[in-house]
């Protein structure tokens, strides 16, 4: 089995993971890393994917109204459409080459949606998917999003799962550009685990689901406790 290391980084601004995560692809591609998984969370900001404007249209806050919040907005290159990040949720990012043997975009994202619900499942929180719609739902809300980008197999970008997230937040835009669903979180569910627990279940099931071995890990203490 393939090595599978996790970095936990705490509250890292995106522009800082934006770039990181471009260093590490390369490193990834050029073979001098193993597979990776990054774990943090974000200071609040909107992200635009690559689908038609990028989900600049579901906007719904004024340039004014975002920068009197501090939240700024980033173009990103993943797929999908505009999305929340911010504290309370935890954001992963896979640095893993599917070569040889895992070279379908559709099973990579069915395999994310399948380690967030096991994940869930552990913690107590039933989940499910949504025919035609990418992402993990309990009933009709939407607990994780998932955006992925993948050059030359080399993933990045990742999910978001809600887990103490301030949902109004999601106020300011059309989640994913889908306005008949809501966003709901794990502690809305009644899930009283801790940021740290949530993260230990994602490592396990992620190593489960993608046939990894986990290496020891790096932790940041940067950010917040835990």
């Amino acid at each position: 089995m393939r090595r599978l290391e996790t970095r936990r980084l705490g509250l890292m601004p995106y522009g800082e993971a934006l770039a990181l995560q471009r260093a590490l692809v390369e490193e990834r591609r050029a073979g001098r890393i193993d597979d990776l998984l990054l774990l943090m969370e974000h200071p609040p900001v909107l992200t635009l994917g690559v689908k038609g404007d990028g989900g600049r249209s579901h906007i719904l806050a004024t340039p004014e109204a975002l920068a009197a919040r501090g939240i700024e907005v980033f173009e990103t290159g993943r797929g999908g459409d505009i999305t929340y990040h911010g504290p309370g949720q935890l954001v992963g990012y896979p640095i893993i080459d599917l070569k040889p043997d895992r070279r379908d975009v559709h099973r990579y994202v069915r395999d994310l949606e399948e380690v967030l619900i096991r994940a869930a499942g552990d913690l107590g929180v039933a989940t499910t998917r949504v025919s035609g719609l990418t992402g993990v739902w309990a009933g009709d809300e939407k607990l994780a999003a998932i955006g992925v980008r993948i050059s030359r197999w080399v993933t990045s970008h990742g999910f978001a799962l809600n887990v103490t997230t301030s949902l109004t937040y999601f106020d300011l835009i059309v989640p994913c550009g889908i306005a008949d669903r809501g966003v709901t979180s794990l502690a809305r569910h009644g899930c009283t685990a801790s940021l740290r627990d949530v993260e230990q279940r994602i490592v396990e099931q992620f190593c489960q689901v993608f046939a990894r071995v986990a290496e020891p890990e790096l932790v940041s203490t940067a950010g917040h406790s835990r």
